[in-house]
């Protein structure tokens, strides 16, 4: 019974330690060590530089922090003890470019590319099921389905920076719980205009 209460103990220990603020700050100016800190700055852990590279927002805290982890694709948010919670969401093709905090909501990407969103806690709160979606803009946020890639300029290699825009075929729009209200073949200018959303795509 004893040993039952402490591995408890020792779960509820380590569920209110994740639930805490830190930030990332890098040692002497190195920014190929990062190092997870505290609010007032005490160090807390250093990272291991063989695993993590670039940090998003380095300073700022909050109860998740974005890297490029080395040898993978894309952004991985991860918590003060390291584990890794989601992957976030690049919102621009060709550039790193990793989604934001919008009404508390950041946008995330499962390994088929859908789209879902967690909360500033790091906890998923609309699963990945979705092909495009923008941010969240007073409780509302524009999905679209059928989509493709239009390039902005003709690329004269692969190695070339790539941008694109977005064109769906059917859009709609879902409220803060992922509800779909509305859905069809409309252009997203007229479902933005709908519900007079000014968020970003």
């Amino acid at each position: 019974m004893k040993r039952v209460i402490s591995i408890l103990l020792l779960l509820t220990f380590q569920y209110l330690f994740s639930q805490q603020k830190f930030k990332i700050i890098y040692q002497n100016e190195d920014y190929f060590t990062s190092i997870i800190a505290d609010q007032d700055g005490n160090i807390i852990k250093k990272l291991d530089p063989s695993i993590y590279g670039l940090n998003y927002q380095p300073e700022t805290l909050g109860y998740f922090s974005i890297f490029s982890i080395k040898d993978e694709e894309g952004w991985t948010a991860i918590d003060i003890n390291e584990n890794r919670l989601f992957k976030v969401l690049n919102t621009e093709d060709g550039t790193p470019s990793p989604d934001d905090l919008f009404e508390n909501k950041i946008r995330i990407v499962d390994h088929e590319d859908k789209i879902g969103f967690a909360n500033d806690k790091g906890k998923i709160i609309i699963k990945p099921q979705f092909e495009q979606v923008s941010t969240f803009y007073k409780g509302k946020a524009i999905i679209g389905k059928k989509c493709k890639k239009i390039p902005w300029l003709e690329h004269a290699t692969d190695r070339d920076c790539q941008h694109y825009s977005t064109q769906c075929e059917k859009y709609g729009f879902i409220n803060k719980k992922g509800k779909v209200i509305m859905f069809g073949r409309f252009t997203f200018e007229e479902i933005a205009k709908k519900i007079n959303w000014k968020g970003y795509e």
